[in-house]
């Protein structure tokens, strides 16, 4: 019989995926705490989904059905937000839009068939709890395999997270702390690759070809991925496929969230090595004096395979080829920090705090619809803005053109104004919100309506 849904299951270190065949029945993801060794001879309580960091990585072919049942055994309420898929808006996990949270003991199904072929994952996004939810763990992937994507030899998936963990070694407190909420976030100098202490080491055949997914989990970090030593190409941004294109610099810009899916040859001759690098300090001045930091050793070992031909992707075919701008609506969402005092009322869009569903929407338009937003940030920090249930282009500064893929979340530099286009083709009522919880949890959330 052919497989009908898959699991996948990361391993605590860098190595290949692994799917196993999975019946009709719903994958239990089941939310509660744990420990876990993130630094050595200390065990760090954590919360975890299904007990493991990364959580568990759900996988299936595009097309196929999602179906997952959550528990919540944590003592707050909850909600999973998917974070770049293009679902159903009862199934976003937006409380206040689109369901409850889940109380403690409480559970929810969750069933969606998967649109688009790309890395996607989950993360809370209940409000006020889902900074701390996530800064303690909480989180899972989906991969959704599509018909035409690149053969690779290898696919290794690389899940970079920070940790600001107390002398005995356990996550620090508070959550929500003024310094984090009005600076640029909560950062943790402890790095981390699929939840074991920064640089790990991958190795694969000299030759092979490699598909790499990358998600940067941090809660606040906008990282700079700078590989060397090697030649890569994007074939995925946020979860879109896209024409297969090589980053400025060999460096890919990285907010909170975002995902991307890159292609390359490992070195011809067996023993040499390559790295991916983090570099700080490119739009957070509080990062800024980190030294770069080694996350991945990429080693070349074994017998050479032989080359394969030019990487072919294409565009995702199921988004638009062309976004009419000339009849778009048109908004702009100036970012700003708020007159009140309140830690729920830090940031605001157009000089309102929201938790995203206690005020009116922001606007209402068709199905089908074009629609232009403008995120002016007038403060003197990066923010991170995500649109729920929708793909954007990243539009050039002039308007007479975007970029050749798609986004999901963008990053606004200090005093910068961005600039997205999008089709409103997923009726319902959607988030825009900050990917740094800790702003989105003091204000910098807001709402539209489709249909």
């Amino acid at each position: 019989m052919p497989i009908t849904r898959r699991a996948l299951v990361a391993s605590a270190l860098l190595s290949p995926l692994e799917a196993r065949a999975r019946t009709e029945e719903p994958t239990p993801l089941a939310l509660r705490q744990g420990k876990l060794a993130l630094v050595e001879a200390e065990e760090t309580d954590v919360w975890t989904i299904n007990g493991g960091l990364p959580g568990p990585v759900l996988r299936v072919r595009q097309g196929e059905e999602v179906f997952a049942r959550l528990f919540n055994h944590l003592p707050q309420p909850v909600a999973l937000h998917w974070q770049g898929v293009r679902i159903p808006n009862a199934m976003d996990g937006a409380p206040g839009l689109t369901q409850a949270p889940i109380a403690p003991g409480g559970r929810m199904d969750i069933r969606f068939t998967a649109p688009d072929a790309g890395t996607f994952w989950c993360r809370p996004s209940a409000f006020p709890d889902a900074a701390e939810q996530k800064g303690r763990g909480v989180y899972g992937l989906l991969i959704v395999d599509g018909p035409e994507d690149p053969p690779v030899d290898r696919e290794f998936l690389a899940v970079i997270d920070d940790w600001r963990l107390d002398a005995r070694g356990q996550i620090a407190t508070p959550f929500l702390a003024p310094a984090d909420v009005t600076g640029g976030g909560r950062t943790g100098p402890l790095l981390t690759v699929n939840a074991q202490a920064a640089p790990q080491t991958m190795t694969a055949p000299p030759g092979a070809r490699v598909r790499l997914r990358i998600l940067n989990a941090c809660g606040a970090r906008v990282m700079s991925l700078t590989f060397q030593g090697l030649r890569p190409l994007v074939v995925g941004v946020d979860g879109m496929s896209c024409e297969p294109f090589e980053p400025a610099r060999m460096t890919l810009p990285a907010g909170p969230g975002a995902r991307f899916d890159v292609i390359f040859d490992m070195p011809a001759q067996a023993g040499a090595k390559a790295m991916l690098t983090l570099r700080n300090g490119i739009l957070s001045d509080e990062l800024a004096e980190e030294p770069a930091r080694k996350l991945i050793a990429f080693e070349a070992a074994g017998a050479p395979l032989p080359a394969r031909g030019p990487v072919r992707s294409r565009q995702n075919p199921a988004l638009p080829a062309v976004i009419r701008l000339q009849n778009a609506r048109r908004l702009d969402l100036t970012i700003a920090r708020g007159q009140s005092a309140h830690p729920r009322r830090v940031w605001t869009f157009n000089g309102v705090a929201s938790n995203g569903a206690d005020d009116p929407a922001l606007f209402k338009c068709k199905l089908g619809q074009s629609v232009t937003l403008g995120f002016i940030n007038q403060s003197k920090i990066a923010h991170t803005v995500h649109v729920h249930g929708h793909a954007m282009r990243v539009l050039h500064l002039l308007d007479d053109g975007w970029e050749p893929y798609w986004r999901d979340s963008v990053v606004v530099p200090p005093g910068a104004t961005v600039r997205v286009a999008f089709v409103t083709d997923n009726p319902g009522k959607w988030l825009i919100e900050s990917t740094i919880l800790d702003h989105a949890m003091s204000g910098l959330a807001a709402w539209f309506e489709v249909g």
